[in-house]
């Protein structure tokens, strides 16, 4: 590792020692080392590494309601006729074109197409298609901007998440929210630059920390999670015992100790944890009140749906999302797992929209009533999309769909995005992108562009090279900025 990555992620042994010494002779012990874990997930500084922006930007903050486990774009957006007057039949050869298939469904004898048994409508001014099982959003459609294009080189969802989260297959490097952090910043001293939230009581694919890391950026640029209950951020509550006061006065003595070692030479290292822990102890108010949805009034429930009034679920996550993006957090991911219907897809996929579905739109309405969803880009999708032909046997309507990374959905809306837009399109049988296909790089490189980032110019050098969030490629989609 060069020189640069050892300031920003080694370790001091005396710094270290002399807190660890500090910490037990207070009598905090474990505790106390235990909360010492929170200062490493909060971003310590206001200015991220960025004197200024490489150009005007149109977003100040992002939201990415992140769908885990690959939502059908042939039964949410992506209208199909051709696969309903072709249900059952064969997928033809000169579609497939020999490309790879999943282990799940490569070994099967025959792949029918199978038509969405959900009826689709043109909606709003745009004209945008939009299936049944998406009313709410249906109402929407003329703020948001679908890009149908999109595709992606993996094909299972571990390296999938972990492609569109940091821009690479392997695990290791750094979520698109660190990257933001450490580039911009954040708006409010006394929160996280970056904040994760996840449904709660949701089965599917695992959800791993790694997908909000900060990889080889310096820790304190990953994403905090957020919780449903008492305590919404772990180790942040005072222990047992210990009052605030006493609080204050341990972190002023820890303060003092770092004085004397920064004293006998400057280490970036040191003046970040003191910030770490003046960061945490402000947290110890700012949480509380920003997580407390109780001051919301009826009519804001009322928009989310009945489920906003339960902590932790996806519409009390899109509320919470919109509380914390007028406090000036620079990056609020959501995951909503459960999209991945290799069988059962019609009453799976419609769970998951009665689910999602009220609260996207209450989330985009209630962002434009306050002004707020001109600066802030909101984001929805998942991993991949589905495939057109059925995994397994085909019964009617019964039948599931295969991952398939050849082409898929997401919308986007706010923040400099073209509203009432689609762009991109999918060939006949919606298998292969037919017009201005869109690489995750791409994807990426536009959500920076957005924030006022060249995606080439925001790097960090790591043994040997310097990395950025889309690798070595990747162009922005101008077509769909406002």
């Amino acid at each position: 590792m060069n020189s640069q990555a050892n300031r920003c992620t080694g370790y001091d042994a005396l710094s270290q020692l002399s807190r660890r010494r500090f910490l037990e002779t207070f009598g905090m012990g474990l505790g106390g080392v235990a909360f010492s874990q929170l200062f490493n997930q909060a971003s310590a500084s206001e200015g991220g590494i960025l004197n200024q922006v490489h150009h005007r930007p149109k977003a100040k903050r992002v939201i990415f309601l992140c769908q885990s486990g690959g939502p059908s774009h042939l039964d949410l957006f992506d209208h199909k006729p051709l696969l309903k007057e072709k249900h059952g039949t064969e997928l033809p050869d000169s579609i497939r074109k020999g490309q790879r298939l999943t282990a799940m469904s490569g070994n099967q004898a025959s792949l029918p197409l199978a038509g969405s048994p959900f009826k689709f409508e043109q909606r709003g001014q745009s004209g945008a298609w939009i299936s049944e099982i998406l009313p709410h959003t249906a109402k929407v459609v003329d703020q948001l901007c679908f890009v149908k294009s999109l595709y992606t080189e993996a094909i299972n969802h571990g390296p999938a998440v972990t492609y569109i989260q940091t821009g690479s297959q392997f695990p290791g490097r750094p979520s698109m929210g660190a990257w933001l952090s450490y580039g911009l910043g954040s708006e409010n001293k006394d929160l996280p630059g970056f904040v994760v939230l996840v449904t709660k009581n949701k089965g599917g694919q695992p959800l791993v920390s790694r997908f909000w890391g900060s990889g080889f950026l310096p820790s304190r640029f990953q994403g905090v999670r957020f919780r449903s209950g008492k305590d919404p951020v772990l180790y942040l509550s005072n222990p047992s015992g210990v009052s605030g006061q006493s609080r204050r006065e341990m972190l002023d003595a820890l303060k003092a100790l770092h004085d004397l070692q920064l004293e006998n030479g400057a280490d970036p290292l040191i003046e970040t944890r003191i910030a770490q822990y003046e960061l945490a102890y402000r947290m110890q108010m700012s949480i509380p009140e920003v997580t407390n949805l109780s001051d919301e009034p009826d009519s804001i429930y009322d928009l989310y749906g009945k489920d906003a009034r339960n902590p932790g679920t996806y519409a009390a996550n899109c509320l919470l999302a919109r509380r914390l993006a007028e406090r000036g957090v620079r990056f609020i991911q959501l995951y909503h797992q459960g999209w991945d219907q290799h069988g059962g897809l019609m009453g799976g996929i419609k769970n998951q929209c009665r689910e999602t579905d009220q609260a996207s739109a209450a989330l985009i309405q209630d962002l434009s009533q306050r002004g707020l969803l001109e600066d802030t880009l909101v984001i929805w999708g998942g991993e991949f999309g589905r495939t057109n032909y059925s995994q397994g046997k085909l019964n009617g309507n019964n039948f599931g769909r295969d991952h398939h990374p050849r082409c898929f959905t997401m919308w986007m809306a706010g923040g400099g995005i073209q509203p009432g837009t689609s762009y991109g399109q999918t060939d006949a049988f919606g298998y292969n992108v037919a017009e201005n296909p869109v690489h995750l790089h791409d994807f990426q490189a536009t959500i920076l562009h957005l924030l006022g980032i060249d995606h080439e110019r925001l790097t960090f050098k790591y043994q040997g090279r310097h990395f950025r969030l889309t690798d070595v490629h990747g162009k922005v989609i101008k077509p769909i900025l406002a």
